[in-house]
């Protein structure tokens, strides 16, 4: 009776063992195994079997033996590296287990200091990407390569691709699900595609009956906002604005900024950023001549259309450093910071978006003599992801990490001061001369980069992947 009662006592904690018999091999496991694949699982409902017999199941034993060991450990084995991803992903989702593999398959949050080239995306068909988007939300990244637009999702399978009207797209931006905004530096108007049908679904240009000259604009950058999509037209006079267009309509709404191109102070916007947590629209514009460059950085208030904030360089900041505008300026949204690499002096520089003025920049400084840059900011760009700084300076790759303080509380670590980010390699000699770094952003723990007439888009991630095997 002891006997009896304490194996009743061990199947009340799911200890009952079940047997699976996967393409013609004998798996046993138990209950509880099986229901950690979720309640909705294939998995989980064959557990509820009260035949003792093995029920077949007509799958690969192989990939199904590497899945029952993630649902055991929450951990790929070894011998996952014999499958690609794809195959994984088929024999999961035909279990419902999609979710766990998809964990197990996800690289480390992305540190850049062990961060290292982990891939590279290459289209079958024009390697070389003009633009691409990567989506932070779901992992993945839409990519422009001549005239056609492909989609990797967030285990770096390609899963669509579609040929749009443009010989050449110069901007790409993921506007909804299955939908990309696209345009060309040499045609005018921003198109919308369905990416699961391949058509297009709507085209917005810039026009004004009252004045001739807006004709065949050409779009510069594209940003969304959940309800919106905001685009930089310019016209062949350089006559330029941002159009407000509604997503459910696919029309333009309204002009922000509507200016004659005729002046640094006044070029088309080569950048635009959105930030949610105050709900602003952000332009930046950089030009660059015989004297330097030259360019502004512009806030609006996304509802009203207003300027709320505006820097121009040169023009202002500290005398000191007059001439030395920036190169590129890019935002951190969680810490609501923006940061600006120079031109000349390739220094970095930070700003509270929360106490703009009229000089907000605080200049960050590298304590470490090695690592101090010698100066010269050509070619230079940057990116904010997960509260670091991503800078590309010619071919190098470096990122500027924030230091926590002991000691320090939450309010004083808003403080900003010049040794608040210490300053990294990431690449190697080799990495560096692969070319001229072109965009830089990231998404799903993933650093996408791409170099100017190189082939396909190179993926950074750290090198922990917390028990994950991938094989692409």
């Amino acid at each position: 009776m002891e006997d009896d009662g304490g194996r009743r006592t061990i199947l009340g904690q799911g200890g009952d063992r079940v047997k699976l018999n996967v393409g013609g091999k004998l798996f046993e496991t138990t209950v509880s195994t099986l229901r950690s694949g979720g309640p909705d699982s294939l998995l989980s409902v064959l557990s509820n079997r009260n035949s003792d017999d093995p029920v077949f199941i007509d799958r690969d034993p192989e990939i199904f033996s590497a899945l029952l060991a993630l649902l055991r450990s929450n951990r790929l084995p070894s011998t996952a590296k014999r499958f690609s991803n794809q195959e994984l992903i088929d024999e999961a989702v035909y279990y419902g287990i999609e979710s766990q593999l998809r964990s197990a398959l996800a690289p480390s949050q992305l540190s850049g200091i062990d961060a290292s080239l982990f891939s590279t995306i290459r289209p079958s068909s024009d390697g070389v990407v003009t633009d691409f988007n990567a989506v932070d939300s779901d992992g993945s990244v839409w990519l422009a390569h001549g005239g056609q637009v492909s989609v990797y999702d967030w285990s770096l399978t390609h899963t669509e691709t579609i040929r749009t009207h443009l010989d050449y797209i110069s901007s790409i931006r993921k506007v909804g699900p299955d939908l990309a905004g696209v345009a060309s530096e040499f045609e005018s108007g921003l198109h919308f595609y369905n990416l699961a049908n391949g058509r297009r679904v709507g085209s917005v240009e810039w026009t004004d009956p009252s004045d001739p000259r807006i004709y065949k604009a050409q779009v510069h950058a594209v940003v969304d906002s959940p309800d919106s999509v905001f685009a930089a037209f310019e016209c062949q006079h350089r006559e330029n604005c941002v159009l407000s267009i509604d997503k459910s309509t696919m029309k333009a709404i309204s002009e922000l900024g509507r200016q004659s191109g005729n002046s640094a102070k006044s070029t088309v916007v080569g950048k635009l950023t959105f930030l949610p947590e105050i709900n602003a629209l952000v332009g930046v514009s950089v030009t660059a001549g015989a004297f330097g460059y030259a360019g502004y950085v512009r806030l609006w208030d996304s509802r009203s259309g207003d300027v709320v904030w505006e820097t121009n360089e040169p023009g202002s900041g500290r005398s000191s450093r007059f001439g030395d505008s920036f190169a590129d300026v890019d935002f951190d949204r969680g810490d609501l910071t923006m940061f600006k690499i120079c031109s000349k002096s390739g220094d970095l520089a930070v700003a509270d978006l929360r106490k703009l003025s009229e000089d907000p920049w605080v200049y960050l400084e590298e304590k470490n003599p090695c690592m101090r840059h010698a100066g010269g900011g050509t070619s230079s760009l940057i990116h904010c992801y997960r509260q670091q700084v991503f800078v590309g300076r010619g071919g190098g790759l470096e990122v500027w990490s924030r230091m926590v303080e002991k000691g320090s509380d939450v309010e004083r670590e808003r403080v900003l001061h010049e040794g608040l980010y210490r300053r990294n390699y990431m690449d190697k000699v080799e990495d560096a001369g692969r070319g001229i770094i072109k965009k830089i952003e990231g998404a799903g723990d993933r650093l996408f980069v791409t170099r100017e007439d190189a082939e396909g888009i190179e993926v950074w991630q750290s090198s922990q992947f917390s028990g994950a095997v991938l094989n692409l």
